[in-house]
């Protein structure tokens, strides 16, 4: 297990191997048979994973794509005489173009919504295609030239195709999981608002992932219907295609290339032996072993045997945490390797015109009969420490909601270097130079710091090793170099929030907006992420910071904006703005003058 965790490409080259051997030393043609599934069935279950499994996305719909491969390469051959050498490639064609189809309308649900609205879509098309009069349609026999029409009299051969076709399905999710494609997936499934407010695209990624996701299925449903020879909707499309892919993922693992690798090999052989042994005598029992392993990884092994392995494997010291993580995890730059980074805010000097960095005008969002903001103006120069205040429920973190896009304003303007942001996705704000922290830390904990850095490099970097650098440089900043190679989800607080502030850093913002980044923090703790913002601060970045803790913020801001049920109700230094009337009885109780004036 180390080792396929240190060389992934030499472990794809002994599964390849390992199915050869035994693929050509049976010599029973149903052995043989039951091989040439599993391979493509586990191909199957890397096609379910490549989207569910990395994006959390779980889809009960991926027979769509086994079947439109299947019949693609079927009807092809049938009706147009076309050999399967190329009906293969246009059903992976048809396959990616129909996850695209499917993919942009039903991306826009969410949870059991979006897995029950993927369940609809087979059981569409199998209805689809008996009303068209393809209840069964066999391949004919080419008695000429039948290589040409892949029909082989070996059984041998179809285990070569397949054992091909897995490699070529392996060293594409490889790639996929050790880039910042699989990267970005990985860190929407665990905090898509997050993902978002760090500038991903969740759209486009997931886009991307179901039509590899369409690409995979569809390869592997053509081969299927090239081994059994005959094509039926609900062989192709039926419940049970798509619950296999999904229990092969769930049992070996999912958001990892060997999840289905473990799950066909273990699975798909033994459920066909007992259907071939014990078939007759129990119907049904292929059914009875999926269940089974269900439930077992359920009680035993959730997230599924290879993540419970390597789990204990880090646990009882075999192996570090980094080494299952991927892109950034084995890649810990020594300080005379890193990117040397300009702070942008310092570069760039945006408001060079005399324009202030952000303005806000009269900016109103009320949900229902509550306004929780109304007709907010302000505005923020370039180079600033902004601290907002006021009581709980005073529109706050709503603020920060509107201004970087997770909440479209009613009415108002919201204009960044003289740009409007109103109608702007979180991940586009983020691309024109604002970051975001949230009130309760949104961290990636299956990847490691350095991993959760490099999520807010990407929209910077034009390469992997870029965002690397960048990410690293933002941690360096933060004072977290140290514990670039450390799982999130072990963090003390303080650390969260400094990860937190590095991912926001690393897209190289000219403003940050902090959401009560100081909270939960002791004394100490919160004097050491004083200093870090103050010199942040210092190199020329714009801050605007949401905090409860008057007198860190009376020492950190350069002026105040006070906000108390979704109005603002003065602006202005310090000093000013804690001795006014109005702000002492809506926020600051009299104790706090009591304790100034002693």
């Amino acid at each position: 297990m180390p080792s396929l965790l240190r060389s992934p490409y030499a472990a794809v080259a002994a599964v390849a191997a390992a199915y050869l051997v035994v693929g050509f030393s049976i010599e029973n043609q149903y052995y043989q048979l039951m091989i040439t599934l599993m391979l493509l069935w586990t191909v199957m279950g890397l096609s379910w994973n490549t989207l569910s499994g990395y994006s959390g996305m779980i889809s009960f719909g991926h027979a769509s794509f086994w079947g439109l491969g299947a019949y693609t390469v079927t009807l092809a051959l049938v009706k147009f005489d076309l050999t399967p050498w190329l009906g293969i490639p246009l059903g992976i064609a048809v396959g990616t173009l129909g996850a695209l189809i499917i993919g942009y309308p039903t991306f826009r649900l969410r949870g059991h919504y979006f897995a029950l609205a993927m369940l609809a879509y087979p059981l569409a098309l199998l209805y689809i295609f008996e009303y068209l009069g393809y209840q069964e349609v066999p391949l004919p026999m080419k008695r000429e030239q039948p290589v040409l029409y892949m029909q082989f009299a070996s059984q041998r051969t179809y285990i070569l195709l397949s054992v091909v076709l897995l490699v070529l399905a392996m060293l594409i999710s490889l790639r996929v999981e050790r880039s910042r494609f699989g990267l970005s997936l990985l860190a929407i499934k665990q905090n898509e608002p997050a993902a978002e407010a760090a500038g991903i695209n969740s759209l486009r990624w997931k886009l991307l992932a179901i039509m590899l996701s369409g690409a995979f299925g569809s390869a592997a449903g053509g081969m299927y219907a090239l081994v059994l020879l005959v094509v039926t909707p609900p062989t192709v499309f039926g419940v049970l295609v798509s619950a296999q892919a999904l229990v092969l993922a769930l049992f070996g693992g999912v958001g990892t290339l060997w999840g289905p690798v473990i799950g066909g090999a273990i699975l798909v052989p033994l459920a066909e032996t007992l259907h071939g042994e014990l078939g007759h005598i129990l119907p049904g029992i292929q059914g009875v072993v999926y269940g089974m392993a269900i439930i077992l990884v359920i009680l035993m092994a959730p997230e599924g045997l290879y993540w419970r392995v390597r789990d204990w494997l880090v646990a009882s010291g075999r192996i570090q945490p980094r080494a299952a993580l991927g892109i950034g995890a084995d890649a810990t730059l020594r300080p005379a390797q890193r990117i040397t980074v300009t702070p942008a805010a310092a570069a760039e000097t945006p408001n060079s015109n005399g324009q202030p960095l952000l303005e806000v005008r009269n900016l109103s969002r009320s949900f229902g009969g509550l306004q929780a903001l109304q007709d907010i103006d302000f505005s923020i120069a370039a180079g600033r420490l902004q601290g907002v205040i006021g009581p709980n429920g005073s529109g706050k973190t709503t603020l920060f909601n509107v201004l970087n896009g997770f909440l479209r304003p009613n009415h108002g303007e919201i204009l960044f270097k003289g740009g409007s942001l109103v109608g702007l996705k979180p991940n586009q704000v983020c691309r024109l130079g604002i970051g975001r922290t949230f009130q309760v830390v949104r961290t990636f904990p299956r990847m490691s710091v350095l991993q959760n850095a490099m999520v807010g490099a990407f929209v910077a970097a034009r390469s992997d090793r870029e965002a690397q650098g960048l990410a690293m440089d933002a941690l360096d900043r933060v004072g977290l170099v140290e514990r670039a190679d450390v799982l999130a989800g072990v963090l003390t607080n303080k650390e969260r929030r400094l990860m937190e502030l590095a991912r926001a850093l690393a897209s190289r913002p000219h403003l940050v907006l902090l959401d009560e980044t100081l909270a939960g923090l002791s004394h100490h703790e919160t004097n050491d992420l004083l200093e870090v913002l103050q010199k942040l601060n210092k190199q020329g970045l714009t801050i605007v910071i949401i905090e409860h803790t008057m007198h860190a913020m009376v020492r950190l801001a350069d002026d105040f904006i006070v906000l108390d049920h979704g109005r603002k109700v003065t602006q202005g230094k310090p000093e000013q703005v804690t001795r006014e009337p109005q702000v002492i009885e809506a926020y600051l109780g009299k104790r706090w003058m009591d304790r100034v004036e002693n």
